[in-house]
């Protein structure tokens, strides 16, 4: 049986008075218990208007729109609202109150009492990354980073199972959105929230949604599938087109080197002798081999230096610095990048320094090849 999604379109409309033509087009859409769907599209594609629509910002004029199987129409529309976290992208942060009133907006709306609120905004503030004296300053005297992490933290206030984000990041700059995507990604481990996010970034869909809606002019929806899927099998030339022909690139950044089937490499042992080192560099035809010690990974030893020295210890030939390594954690894009600036092979080493076997761009390439998951 299948899981009953958190959200529910069904067959959903509007036409704004006066227009001819319909902003959203009988969309239908179903978004997991969880997780993050980005709704995404060129200008005029009814995204925001689809957002809003789910928390009656905007009333539909045709279909059914249900949060775990409930008919939004069916409450009071500012009852409805207050179980909904909603984050726009001007943050729209009360100017005349403090962060920790800001924060408390919701709460004290429900009547949760002053220990109850100052509680929970003190929580909030811990994990969204506010520092404790920020709680008594005006949102004027934050950064947008910072006011971005108090929209958040404001939206999440009353715990609300679906939280929707309108352009979030779109007003900071580069460096910022990135960490707030970041932050984001890392917040959803912690609270396991429905999230329904639109952006125009196909780069922000990517890296940060489970799911990604393509829609195009009018509401219509062109696909609706993982970010893997998307990028790997576009539907149509329109979302072909729309996710540009670096998709091949986007999907490095989707696949980890953990998900690749590694081989051992020209690596040897430190403490084996000379002789085991031809035969390694012939069976992979390179010009440098790798020394572990008890499955620790010590670095790259050049054919060079090796011939150099003919009376030398394995262990005592000079290694290459900064070893070229990733871990089982770096993108697959990570990967690429250390392996194309680099002389060395490319060895896959965990946090507490064992050798998990080198990374090749033959293995990248049969790692893209295959669907996620499989």
């Amino acid at each position: 049986m299948t899981e009953q999604p958190a959200i529910r379109l069904d067959q959903v409309s509007k036409r704004f008075p006066g227009s001819e033509v319909e902003a959203v087009r009988s969309l239908s859409l179903d978004i997991p218990r969880g997780s993050i769907v980005a709704l995404i599209g060129p200008s005029g594609c009814g995204k925001t208007t689809t957002l809003r629509m789910i928390n009656r910002l905007i009333e539909p004029t045709g279909g059914r729109i249900e949060i775990e199987g409930v008919d939004v129409t069916s409450r009071a529309a500012t009852e409805l609202r207050r179980g909904i976290g909603y984050v726009i992208q001007q943050v729209g942060l009360f100017p005349h109150r403090t962060i920790a009133q800001n924060i408390a907006t919701v709460p004290k709306t429900l009547g949760w009492d002053r220990a109850r609120v100052d509680a929970r905004v003190e929580e909030l503030a811990e994990l969204v990354g506010l520092e404790a004296e920020m709680l008594d300053r005006y949102p004027d005297e934050l950064s947008g980073g910072q006011q971005q992490r108090v929209g958040v933290a404001r939206a999440l206030a009353a715990d609300p199972p679906v939280l929707l984000m309108d352009e979030p990041f779109g007003a900071v700059d580069p460096i910022v959105r990135g960490r707030l995507q970041d932050e984001l990604l890392a917040l959803q481990t912690r609270v396991h929230k429905t999230i329904v996010l639109v952006t125009h970034d196909i780069d922000e869909a990517v890296k940060v949604a489970d799911r990604i809606a393509l829609l195009n002019v009018g509401g219509i929806l062109e696909q609706y599938a993982s970010a893997d899927e998307l990028l790997r099998t576009p539907a149509n030339a329109f979302v072909e087109e729309f996710v540009g022909e670096d998709r091949g690139m986007k999907r490095l950044t989707l696949r980890l080197v953990s998900d690749l089937i590694v081989t051992d490499g020209a690596v040897v042992d430190a403490e084996a002798d000379r002789s085991a080192v031809p035969p390694v560099l012939r069976a992979a035809n390179s010009d440098w081999f790798g020394l572990t010690q008890d499955g620790r990974f010590l670095g790259w030893v050049s054919r060079q230096d090796y011939e150099a020295q003919p009376s030398t210890a394995l262990a005592d030939l000079p290694r290459a610095l900064p070893a070229a390594q990733v871990t089982p954690d770096s993108t697959l894009r990570r990967a690429m990048e250390v392996i194309m600036t680099s002389d060395t092979s490319t060895a896959v080493v965990d946090d507490g320094g064992r050798f998990g076997g080198v990374v090749t761009l033959e293995q990248i390439r049969a790692g893209l090849a295959a669907p996620e998951g499989s």
